[in-house]
């Protein structure tokens, strides 16, 4: 009885433990996620991204941008689906501390491709998509 318990303890440990990654996988080949995260909605460094952001929607849309703002307690995305995943989940996911300020591209294959404490530029943004073959072969086809 006892192993059996220790079994099931442990199968339910693996779900919890991968439910955030395997609820990342939704966007796979479909999206990619830039994350910002941030302590609170007063921040000055989520303001400042907001603003460079703002201006840019038609270059994010067009690069497949999922953005996925972790504000506190709370999930938001702009030009795609929610995650399914709380604040906490997420900060879990990607190692943020809940006072960290850090925004995290993510790939269309679900790797971390770019990840910086500060506010993200468009142009290093679309600068750092642009290099990627399959970014490449996107815009080849566009032609």
């Amino acid at each position: 009885m006892n192993r059996a318990m220790s079994f099931l303890g442990a199968c339910v440990a693996m779900m919890i433990a991968t439910e955030p990654a395997d609820a990342m996988s939704r966007y796979r080949w479909k999206f990619r996620p830039v994350l910002v995260f941030a302590d609170h909605g007063g921040n000055p460094l989520l303001a400042r991204q907001r603003r460079i952001f703002a201006g840019n929607s038609a270059g994010l849309i067009e690069r497949n941008i999922l953005l996925v703002w972790v504000i506190d307690d709370t999930v938001h995305t702009e030009f795609g689906p929610r995650p399914g995943l709380t604040a906490t989940q997420l900060r879990a996911r990607f190692r943020r501390h809940r006072t960290d300020f850090r925004v995290v591209l993510v790939g269309k294959d679900g790797g971390t491709k770019l990840s910086r404490p500060t506010p993200l530029t468009t142009a290093t943004l679309f600068r750092t998509i642009d290099a990627m073959p399959m970014r490449r072969d996107e815009m080849r086809r566009k032609r």
